[in-house]
C-alpha cells in the first residue's frame, strides 16, 4: 500500500492538472457504501492535501473539490440503498461481512439525523450511513440538508491539515517556526493521544486527565508565548494570504458567533433549559464550564495585555492573549459535545466532541483570518476551555457518571441554541450593513 501511495503522489507531482480531480474522486470513494471502508482514505486526502497546499490549488478549491466529492459519494450510496433496499445484503463484501450493514442500520435506527452528522467521523460508519439512510427511506430532502452540513465539517477536518502543511513547507518561513510549531503540535498530540486512550478505555478519570493535560500546555503557552513569534508571524502570513475579499462578510458573520453579547445569551439559554428541566448536574456542568472559561479569560487577557496582530488598518485596541471568542466558542460547543454523549459508546462521545469542535473550530480560525488574533491566541483560548471543561466534568462526575439527557429534552435544547447563535448574529449583520449603508 505504501508503495502504491508513493507511486501516486509522484505522479501527482509530475502532473498537477490532475490533482483536483484526484481530491474529487478520493472525497467521493472515501464517503461511498463499502468502497469507504477498505480505502486509506485519510492517508490519501492527507497527501493530496498536502500537495495542494504546496501552490498547486487554494485552500477554498481544495475544500471545495472534497466538499463536492463527499456529497457525491454520499448520495451515490443513498440512491444505492434506495434502489436495492434488503437485497445490498446480498453483496459479496457485505455477505461475509454482515455485521456492518446491521452495526451502521442499529445505528441509524437509534440516532436518526444525528448519525449522519457523528458518523461521518466513525471511519467504518462513515460510507454505510448514507446507504442506510437510503434503506430505511429517509426523506430525499432531509437526506441533502444534512448530508450539506456533515460534507462540510468533514472535508475542513480532514482536508485542511494537509494544506496548511503543504502551504507552511512552500513559504519561507522565520527561523524558528518548524520547532515551536513541532513542540506546540506534539503536546497538543499527547493530550488527544493519552485523553482518547484513557475515554476507549472506559478509564472513568479520562476527563479529568484531558482538562488537567490542556491546564498543563495552557500554562506552558502563558509562560512561553513571547517565543512564539516565528510561529505566530508564519501562521498570520499563511492565512492572510488565503483572504479574498468576497469572503470578508462571510467569515465576518461567522466570527460574529462569538461575540461576548451572543454566547452569554446562548449561555443563558441553555442553562436556562436546563433549569426548567431540573437537570441540577447537567446544570452545575453547563453553568461552572461557561463561567469559568469567561473569568478565566479576562483575567489572562488583563494580566498579560498582549497587543493585537497590525493587520487591520485600525487595530483592536483591546488585548489579545486568549482569544475571547476561541475560548467562549468552544466552552459553550464543548458543553453541548458533552451533553450529547452523555450515555452513549466512548467511540460515539468522541465523535461527538469532535462534531462540536468544528464550529468552534471555525469561529476561532475566523478571528485569525480577519486579523484580529495570533494564532497562539486562539490555540490558548481552546485549550482554555477544555481544561475548564474536563475539570468540570471530573467534578461532576466524581461519585458517578453524569447520566444522559432524555432525547426530548436534548432535542428543545440544540434547535433552540442554534436558532439564538444563528439569529443574533443575522441581526447584528444586518444592523452592520445598515450602518454601513447610511
Amino acid at each position: 500500500m505504501s508503495v502504491w501511495l508513493d507511486n501516486l503522489t509522484t505522479w501527482l507531482s509530475g502532473n498537477p492538472q490532475w490533482l483536483g480531480l484526484a481530491i474529487f474522486l478520493i472525497a467521493l470513494l472515501e464517503c461511498l457504501a463499502l468502497v469507504g471502508i477498505v480505502l486509506p482514505g485519510v492517508v490519501l486526502l492527507f497527501s493530496v492535501a498536502l500537495l495542494a497546499g504546496s501552490g498547486v490549488l487554494t485552500l477554498w478549491q481544495t475544500l471545495l473539490l472534497a466538499y463536492a466529492g463527499a456529497l457525491c459519494g454520499d448520495m451515490i450510496s443513498y440512491a444505492l440503498g434506495r434502489r436495492f433496499k434488503r437485497n445490498i445484503g446480498r453483496l459479496p463484501v457485505l455477505r461475509h461481512h454482515p455485521q456492518w450493514i446491521l452495526r451502521a442500520e442499529l445505528y441509524f435506527r437509534h440516532y436518526g439525523v444525528a448519525s449522519l452528522l457523528v458518523g461521518r467521523f466513525i471511519g467504518p460508519l462513515r460510507p454505510m450511513l448514507p446507504m442506510v439512510a437510503g434503506m430505511l427511506n429517509m426523506p430525499l430532502l432531509r437526506f441533502i440538508l444534512v448530508s450539506l452540513v456533515a460534507a462540510a465539517g468533514w472535508a475542513l477536518a480532514y482536508l485542511l491539515p494537509g494544506w496548511a502543511t503543504g502551504a507552511a513547507l512552500r513559504l519561507p518561513m522565520a527561523e524558528g517556526f518548524w520547532t515551536e510549531a513541532a513542540v506546540l503540535l506534539a503536546g497538543i498530540g499527547v493530550i488527544l493521544l493519552l485523553t482518547i486512550q484513557a475515554s476507549l478505555a472506559e478509564k472513568q478519570r479520562a476527563s479529568l486527565l484531558g482538562g488537567g493535560l490542556s491546564l498543563v500546555l495552557l500554562l506552558a503557552m502563558v509562560i512561553g508565548w513571547p517565543h512564539l513569534d516565528a510561529l505566530d508571524q508564519g501562521l498570520m502570513t499563511l492565512v492572510q494570504e488565503q483572504r479574498q475579499a468576497h469572503l470578508d462578510q462571510w467569515i465576518g458573520t461567522l466570527t460574529r458567533l462569538g461575540d461576548f453579547h451572543i454566547q452569554l445569551v446562548a449561555a443563558a439559554l441553555l442553562c436556562t433549559l436546563l433549569l426548567l428541566a431540573r437537570r441540577w448536574r447537567h446544570l452545575l456542568f453547563a453553568a461552572s464550564t461557561l463561567l469559568v472559561t469567561a473569568i478565566g479569560n479576562s483575567t489572562l487577557k488583563h494580566g498579560f495585555a498582549r497587543a493585537r496582530p497590525d493587520v487591520l488598518s485600525e487595530p483592536l485596541t483591546t488585548f489579545s492573549f486568549p482569544s475571547g471568542h476561541s475560548s467562549a466558542a468552544f466552552a459553550f460547543f464543548l458543553v453541548l459535545g458533552v451533553l450529547a454523549g452523555r450515555g452513549q459508546s466512548a467511540r460515539l462521545r468522541l465523535a461527538w466532541l469532535v462534531v462540536a469542535c468544528l464550529p468552534a473550530a471555525a469561529i476561532a480560525l475566523s478571528r485569525v483570518y480577519l486579523g484580529v488574533h495570533w494564532p497562539s491566541d486562539i490555540i490558548a483560548g481552546a485549550l482554555l476551555a477544555s481544561a475548564v471543561c474536563g475539570l468540570s466534568l471530573a467534578l461532576c462526575q466524581r461519585r458517578e457518571v453524569l447520566p444522559a439527557l432524555p432525547a426530548r429534552l436534548w432535542w428543545i435544547i440544540l434547535p433552540a441554541c442554534i436558532a439564538v447563535l444563528g439569529g443574533m448574529a443575522t441581526w447584528q449583520l444586518s444592523h452592520a450593513l445598515l450602518r454601513y449603508a447610511y
